[in-house]
């Protein structure tokens, strides 16, 4: 459905983009993320046709994005990060406009904006302007204004920018409805919402391509599995017992305030045997006080924290 080949682009003497392929299939709703100035905005302008790459190429649905531009963006429903809504129109008589501009016949507009406002649930806006809507619903009317034409694809920039708690709720679930039916790209710096609407996740820092894979598979990224306990001393037996367990590649102690208790993190290899039980056993043969011991799962901000640092200089991208 969409298909990203080795673009780049480059500002005078900054290069945004590096090289970034990748292809999403039909169905897949894909989370776009990366820092200030990594790259994704550029990333996004190319794919909706705003943007013509230096190089490389851009396939949306089979159809250029340069050589049959038109044609690309025809498949394409985009919401930028700030919709441009017109505040003195009403609902229907902007979706008309849009309607034109997608060249609707009358009829066809008709249907497709009564429809567009059922799906994203602003039929009793109809007829209010749209200077007077809620940030929530203004973004829903731009989301309407995007579903007009039944694209395929669906790109949305910052979909829960601006809103509040309810409102973002709302959106999740619209955005996730709408995702049954078409591809998606949603590009956000919420990472929690990325987590609950994606099937994958792209990441993008210093024009390139630091992780591309689903959510559990980029959290198992490193390789290493971490453990965690909480141990009164423990003293340097204990910890040189536990660095002479098998798989284990790495031991640091912390002292808690109060008491005396110590917080052991220990580094596995991803699939070497669990270190919990001897750890356990160790600690109760030297008698040492256990009231903690837990495998600490990791969280997408810090594997994405993790990768945006991949732009400093010495680092390495991963492969798309």
């Amino acid at each position: 459905m969409i298909l990203v080949r080795e673009i780049r682009k480059s500002y005078g003497r900054i290069h945004a983009l590096g090289g970034v392929s990748f292809a999403v299939e039909r169905g897949e709703i894909v989370g776009l993320l990366g820092p200030n100035g990594a790259g994704k905005s550029t990333t996004i302008r190319i794919l909706t046709g705003f943007l013509t790459p230096d190089a490389g190429s851009v396939q949306i649905d089979g159809h250029d994005a340069v050589s049959d531009s038109s044609e690309a963006r025809r498949r394409i429903g985009y919401l930028p990060e700030s919709a441009p809504l017109y505040p003195e129109m009403s609902v229907s008589s902007y979706l008309d406009y849009r309607g034109r501009l997608y060249g609707l016949a009358r009829a066809e507009r008709r249907r497709a904006g009564a429809e567009a406002m059922a799906r994203c649930r602003i039929e009793d806006m109809a007829r209010r302007r749209i200077g007077h809507l809620s940030k929530g619903y203004r973004q829903r009317v731009g989301l309407a204004s995007a579903l007009l034409h039944n694209p395929p694809v669906l790109v949305l920039d910052e979909p829960s920018n601006g809103l509040d708690p309810s409102q973002i709720r709302e959106t999740r679930s619209l955005v996730r409805e709408l995702g049954e039916s078409r591809t998606m790209i949603v590009s956000s710096h919420v990472l929690p919402e990325v987590e609950r609407l994606a099937t994958r996740i792209i990441v993008i820092a210093g024009g390139m391509i630091r992780a591309d894979g689903t959510l559990s598979s980029l959290l198992r990224g490193g390789g290493e599995a971490r453990f965690v306990a909480e141990v009164e001393g423990p003293g340097d037996e204990y910890l040189a017992n536990i660095r002479a367990l098998p798989g284990v590649r790495a031991v640091r102690a912390e002292p808690l305030e109060g008491g005396g208790w110590s917080r052991i993190v220990v580094v596995a290899g991803e699939g070497s045997a669990d270190p919990r039980p001897m750890m356990s056993r160790h600690a109760a043969y030297l008698r040492l006080p256990l009231r903690e011991l837990r495998r600490e799962e990791a969280t997408l901000e810090q594997v994405f924290l993790g990768l945006a640092d991949a732009d400093r200089p010495g680092t390495t991208a991963v492969p798309a």
